[in-house]
Order: C-alpha cells, then sequence, then structure tokens
C-alpha cells in the first residue's frame, strides 16, 4: 500500500482544514515546495497536493505553489481542485503532474472523466468526497442525493487510474479513517481506491494495509503535528 503525504494549499500556503471548512484552516508552512521535498527526502513514492481555492473557484488558484513543487521534486505528483475542463488538464499534465484527481466533474459531467482517461491512460484519478455515503462536490460545500458506491461502479469501463475515497466528517479531525466504507468500496469495484481522511497513526495505516484491497492512503495533520513518521511509516509499510 502506497502512503500519499498530502499537501492542500490555500492562499500559497500549505494547511490543513478540519471537516472540510475553510474558516478552519490550521497553518503549517508557507514554504510547499520545501515541504513536498521533505517528504520526498524521507522516502515517498508519490506527493497528494490539493488546490483548496481552487475546488471553491472552480479553477486553478494555486498555480504557482504547485509547479515550484514540480520543480523542486522528482516523485510523481497528483492534484486535485479546481480541475474541471480538458484544456486545464492538458496544461496540469503538460506541466509536470503525473496525475490529475477529477471530483465535481465526475458527478456534473462524467463523460468529461471518460475522455480525459481514454486521452490520458494511468494519468487520471477520480476523487470521491462523502458524507453518510452520499457524494459531496464543490469543495465539499454542496451534498448530492448520489451514493459513493453507485458513482464508482459508473466509471468501471472507464480506466481511471483510481479512485481517491474521502470520508469528510473525518477528515483533518485526527479520529481515525472510516475503514470499513473503505474497504466496501474497495470490495465494490476494480478500481484501485485510495483512502482519504482522517488517518492519523500508524495502526490506522496498518489496519487499511491490512484489508488486503485498498490501493493506498493519504495522510496530511499526522505528518505534520509528528502523530506519523512519515519514514517509519513507508518502512513499516513496505515490510
Amino acid at each position: 500500500m502506497i502512503l500519499y503525504p498530502a499537501i492542500d494549499l490555500k492562499d500559497g500556503q500549505c494547511v490543513r482544514l478540519l471537516h472540510g471548512e475553510m474558516d478552519k484552516a490550521t497553518v503549517f508552512g508557507d514554504d510547499p515546495a520545501a515541504q513536498a521535498a521533505s517528504f520526498e527526502a524521507a522516502g515517498c513514492e508519490w506527493v497528494h497536493l490539493v488546490d483548496l481555492n481552487g475546488a471553491f473557484a472552480g479553477e486553478p488558484v494555486n498555480a504557482a505553489a504547485v509547479e515550484a513543487i514540480l520543480a523542486r521534486i522528482k516523485v510523481p505528483a497528483q492534484l486535485g481542485g479546481g480541475i474541471r475542463d480538458m484544456a486545464t488538464i492538458e496544461r496540469w499534465l503538460e506541466r509536470g503532474l503525473a496525475r490529475v484527481i477529477l471530483g465535481t466533474v465526475a458527478v456534473e459531467n462524467p463523460d468529461l472523466v471518460r475522455e480525459a482517461a481514454r486521452a490520458f491512460p494511468g494519468q487520471v484519478a477520480v476523487g470521491i468526497d462523502a458524507r453518510g455515503g452520499k457524494v459531496a462536490t464543490k469543495g465539499w460545500a454542496e451534498e448530492t442525493n448520489v451514493m459513493v458506491t453507485d458513482l464508482a461502479r459508473s466509471f468501471e469501463d472507464a480506466g481511471v487510474a483510481a479512485i481517491i475515497y474521502t470520508d469528510i466528517l473525518r477528515d483533518g479531525a485526527m479520529g481515525g479513517p472510516n475503514i470499513a466504507a473503505t474497504e466496501a468500496l474497495a470490495r465494490a469495484v476494480k478500481i484501485p481506491v485510495i483512502a482519504s481522511g482522517g488517518v492519523s497513526s500508524l495502526p490506522d495505516l496498518i489496519a487499511l494495509r491490512d484489508t488486503g484491497v485498498i490501493a493506498g492512503a493519504i495522510s496530511g495533520r499526522a505528518l505534520y503535528d509528528g502523530a506519523i513518521d512519515l519514514q517509519t511509516a513507508i518502512s513499516a509499510l513496505s515490510a
């Protein structure tokens, strides 16, 4: 199982939100590129990036910070937030992103996801963010009546590289991930599922890995707070 250290970008800074609320942001640093470099030095295989402003604005906002990160690291990076048209997808992949994450458009314009996945094999992931099993969009500001599993299954034949599943109520709260829901989703689809939200300890990571079906886990606050040592976690997960 791959551990993806997360860098959430708000106004050019590294932050973590509580339950996805922009007014509950904790700033962890003002040099995202240096943060990414430190994750790389610790041995990470990937870096997970989120343009929080972009998720609300519907277009990239923290592009300068993302580009600085891409210029600094050699490991692949994936980005979500505000990527809602083919031109933006193409632009980010041309600039060196390994994978784009499509969230809101997966609900509002699923044909775009299919078109992008065909055009860029292995470089398009679907981000599914949920409260109580129902999908939320637009930076988690709007809830839908779409069920997580139904949305995931609708992309089974699309060729997407991964599904990033976030339990919003767990995100940033350091209360542990929703292992049962993530495992159920991973068993319901053939697409690799990456867990996000609430990963706060090494035992959380081990429990996710030990399901045998979860392909990856994203952690942010726990790495910044020191609750998880990235180097130790990577070693433990590869053992």
